[in-house]
């Protein structure tokens, strides 16, 4: 019975309130409709290495460190009466554009500047649609449990905790569905359509955002006075980012992780000024696991490349991967929706933590050789090998942030919700900018190339060491530090 119960929550948990920012997810889950033909595409047309892709990552990552401009905005200066659908207009203005410069690089109609620096404009465009649709639906999810009952009393603290939770969880399972729609789809159209095709193609996602936008009835959200220091701070971040990527600074992509670390920090601490101190510890530590969960590197382009030269992966045998991994994380997420919004953050990490760095072992094991050895032993090869991987590795990234998600929701000041939610995602995001600039790094010590995979071993072996090591130590250290046992109540709420 608790199963059935466990399974049937989601569901009985799900309010009409919930459908505008479940469209908006459930949107930018299905931007992976062009990501098998993107990733194709630069391979064949494009003169970027798997170095140079990994910078353009991190510059491509840094939008949504800038979030809480944004999340100001929203707050704070509604557009012709609106704080929510106009935002999500915006959004989506930004995505289809983006979308369009691909289609025109691809197709070769847009001639004004060079197919690799389109890419970037159209990728930036983007990026910039998705945060700032994804800053609006933050701030909805914080909305639409209301803390007072019918009668205007108080909601019980952990009841509103418990319901908010199950609204990032609807919210992941909206993200992975939208995944799941196109994941099979995405090798499919890449293998039977026209790069400059699937790109065009792409421009019904922006649409579905937008039908969302018809069914908010109302915006009965707080407005208080811009905080000029939140969003002068931003701005003058923003331009600060924008000179040191445009001016060849050395080291620029470095020096701007510094400054972001510190004008994010500093906003927090503005921000959180009038949380109890016990609060403000017990938000630390869960931030610094999370933070070391998420700033591991990856392999970069290197790996898929050798796939698809070495292995003859094709792609529609990567769509099927796709396809493959979103179900499996979308069951997943259903499955342990429960276990997701009441246990603690660092035992729930730790052995996705664990989980996630053995399950990364078969993909080392393929460039070794481990699909002939099963090919002769066991009959089974190396897309056998890659599908059981995509099936069993995937949702652990979806997982990892619905405790977070929880935590900041919870705590987020009324008339702060959208700057609040944006700080703490830009930092998580800033997160992403380490395993970024980490990824480089071992991508300028293990060089790898088009055709040229002989150092791809060390670099997949180098990558699976860090992600299980930076952190396991950082919630070794720092887990024991939320109480005597992980996920202690303060003040009646587990964090």
């Amino acid at each position: 019975m608790n199963l059935f119960s466990s399974l049937l929550r989601p569901i009985h948990a799900f309010r009409a309130t919930y459908v505008p920012l479940v469209m908006v997810y459930f949107a930018y889950g299905a931007l992976g409709l062009i990501d098998v033909t993107r990733d194709l595409w630069i391979k064949e047309k494009l003169t970027l290495t798997p170095s140079d892709l990994a910078g353009i990552g991190v510059w491509l990552t840094l939008p949504w460190t800038v979030k809480m401009v944004f999340g100001e905005l929203v707050d704070c200066v509604p557009i012709f009466g609106s704080q929510r659908r106009a935002y999500i207009l915006i959004g989506a203005a930004f995505t289809a554009t983006g979308l369009v410069i691909l289609a025109g690089a691809a197709g070769g109609w847009l001639v004004f500047a060079r197919p690799d620096h389109l890419y970037v404009l159209g990728a930036l465009s983007i990026v910039l649609g998705t945060v700032i649709q994804d800053v609006v639906a933050d701030a909805m999810s914080t909305e639409v449990v209301s803390r007072v009952n019918a009668a205007g009393k108080a909601v019980p603290e952990d009841e509103v905790r418990a319901e908010l939770g199950m609204v990032q969880v609807l919210g992941r399972l909206s993200l992975s569905a939208g995944i799941l729609a196109v994941a099979g789809l995405s090798g499919w159209v890449a293998g039977l359509m026209s790069r400059e095709a699937v790109f065009l193609l792409g421009l019904v996602i922006p649409a579905i955002s937008v039908s969302g936008v018809l069914l908010i009835k109302s915006e009965t959200v707080e407005r208080r006075p811009i905080e000029w220091r939140i969003l002068g701070g931003g701005l003058a971040f923003g331009a600060a980012v924008a000179a040191l990527a445009l001016g060849g600074v050395p080291f620029a992509q470095e020096i701007i992780f510094v400054i972001s670390i510190g004008v994010i920090c500093t906003m927090l601490v503005l921000v959180t000024r009038e949380l109890p101190s016990a609060t403000k510890r017990a938000i630390l530590y869960t931030t610094l696991i999370i933070f070391a969960f998420r700033a591991t590197p990856s392999v970069g382009d290197g790996y898929f490349w050798w796939t698809l030269d070495v292995l003859k992966f094709d792609a529609e045998f990567y769509g099927t991967l796709r396809q493959t991994g979103a179900l499996l994380a979308l069951v997943a997420m259903w499955m342990f929706a429960k276990q997701l919004t009441e246990y603690s953050v660092a035992k729930t990490l730790f052995w996705i933590a664990v989980a996630g760095s053995l399950l990364s072992l078969p993909g080392v094991g393929l460039y070794y050789g481990l699909h002939e050895w099963t090919e002769r032993m066991f009959g089974f090869g190396a897309r056998s090998i890659a599908l059981i991987d995509a099936a069993t590795a995937s949702p652990f990234a979806q997982l990892s942030m619905i405790p977070l998600l929880t935590l900041i929701a919870f705590y987020a000041p009324a008339g702060h919700r959208a700057t609040w939610f944006a700080l703490m995602a830009s930092l998580m995001n800033l997160a992403l900018v380490a395993g970024q600039l980490q990824t480089k790094y071992l991508n300028h010590v293990f060089v790898v190339e088009r055709g040229e995979y002989g150092e791809l071993g060390l670099l997949l072996v180098a990558v699976t060491i860090l992600a299980f090591a930076i952190p396991i130590c950082v919630i070794l250290v720092l887990g024991p530090r939320l109480g005597p046992r992980l996920g202690r109540r303060i003040r009646g709420r587990r964090i």
